[in-house]
């Protein structure tokens, strides 16, 4: 194993304050029993002023883009260079965990905190980022915070309203914003070489592993559809089971097929119904309907289609052989997102050196990289997370495993800017 440029008891340090601070932010929340900061919140904005000081104390510039994220930069030995982008958000869901996104940030600031306590600089810059919004839990549409920088908001955004009916553009304007100016906060592409994110796996595969830390192959692309088989609805004590049209026992059957295929199709394809209606309801009823979801996801878009592709022609097969029908249409769809091979090779081999072996994953869950990927290269570090629990108060991280994040997470930093010069 080659020596860490952090040492452990450096990193030790620096996982405990991440971890004071991780519970610092989970006080700035809208309600008292639970962790819930919304975008273009006065959370969001206590959270924003919290995270600028600490970069701060890091040696950082900070200031507060246009669309509300948190930015700050650590400037490169010749100043004016390009920057390498660290970042994750600090939006929650509601009735949140502590760690899904924050850790990522305050992490960031550590590895510059090393830096800066040394006086060393790089070629690179490096500039962290809080995104405001990627959970989309106030106004239903996310990443809004890393499309800021990418220049990439439909114009439509500024007029959606959130649940109480004040739109975007009424929001910005509340807290100090001005929608009018929300391509101000894009950044020219040649500014950002590349861009890292640490997150905690949403999952349990490190942990199934023994491990504190993975790297991330793919974003996982996902479809998402709205099915029907229609039969015929009937009396359940007259009607003999050899004349039935049961649009309930069709659905049963695909959702047996979709299970055992996607299995067998391809370990890290993932295939889930996760909601099912049926109609008309009642006990002594045959199901003349029944209203059904899917959403199957993957790393690699061409496999994804490909198992899509034969649950819908068994869907079909099934519907026919029982004398029903089967429409479905498909209300959601994301490409995959692969991650940079150069990138993931850096942070492999600095997996490699804090704990003897890298595991590279996809990740099933969305992130700010999605979005950052469509104009500079992404790469992800993923560290254990309890049970893989997430968006749940018991999202769990362990200080042993952050310090071997922040140990990665500065070895990669560092290894990456000095290849870019």
């Amino acid at each position: 194993m080659n020596k860490s440029l952090m040492t452990a008891s450096e990193a030790q340090i620096a996982a405990a304050r991440v971890m004071a601070r991780c519970d610092a932010l989970a006080e700035i929340s809208e309600s008292e029993d639970g962790l819930t900061r919304v975008y273009l919140s006065p959370e969001q904005l206590r959270a924003n002023a919290r995270v600028g000081e600490w970069m701060q104390a890091a040696g950082m510039t900070t200031w507060q883009d246009a669309v509300g994220n948190i930015c700050g930069r650590y400037e490169a030995a010749q100043p004016g260079a390009q920057a390498l982008l660290l970042g994750s958000h600090l939006d929650t869901v509601r009735n949140a965990g502590r760690y899904d996104g924050i850790l990522g940030v305050l992490s960031a600031i550590e590895t510059v905190q090393w830096l800066h306590d040394r006086q060393q600089r790089l070629p690179l810059a490096i500039e962290i980022v809080g995104f405001g919004d990627e959970e989309g839990t106030r106004f239903g549409i996310t990443l809004l915070g890393s499309r800021g920088l990418t220049g990439s908001w439909p114009e439509s955004w500024v007029t959606h309203p959130d649940g109480n009916g004040i739109t975007v553009a009424e929001a910005m304007q509340d807290v100090g914003f001005d929608a009018a100016k929300i391509l101000d906060a894009a950044r020219d592409v040649n500014e950002i070489a590349v861009y890292l994110e640490l997150h905690i796996e949403q999952g349990p595969c490190l942990e199934q592993e023994d491990l504190a830390l993975g790297v991330v192959t793919a974003i996982n692309g996902a479809r998402r559809l709205n099915c029907s088989f229609i039969g015929e609805a009937g009396h359940a004590g007259t009607v003999p089971m050899t004349h039935r049209k049961d649009a309930l026992a069709a659905a049963a059957e695909w959702m047996v097929f979709i299970e055992h295929t996607t299995q067998e199709h391809d370990p890290q394809l993932v295939a889930t119904v996760g909601t099912l209606s049926c109609l008309p309801g009642a006990v002594n009823v045959i199901p003349g309907e029944v209203q059904l979801s899917l959403d199957v996801r993957g790393p690699q878009d061409e496999p994804l289609e490909r198992l899509l592709s034969t649950l819908l022609t068994q869907a079909q097969a099934i519907a026919l052989r029982r004398g029903l029908t089967f429409s479905s249409n498909v209300y959601y769809q994301i490409a995959a997102t692969a991650c940079d091979a150069r990138l993931q090779q850096a942070l492999s081999h600095a997996v490699e050196t804090v704990q003897g072996r890298s595991l590279s994953l996809p990740s099933g869950a969305g992130h700010d990289a999605i979005a950052i990927a469509e104009r500079w290269p992404v790469g992800m570090l993923f560290v254990r997370n309890h049970r893989g629990i997430s968006h749940h108060p018991a999202e769990s991280v362990q200080t042993d495993d952050v310090a071997l994040g922040v140990q990665a997470y500065l070895q990669a930093v560092c290894d990456i800017a000095r290849v870019k010069e």
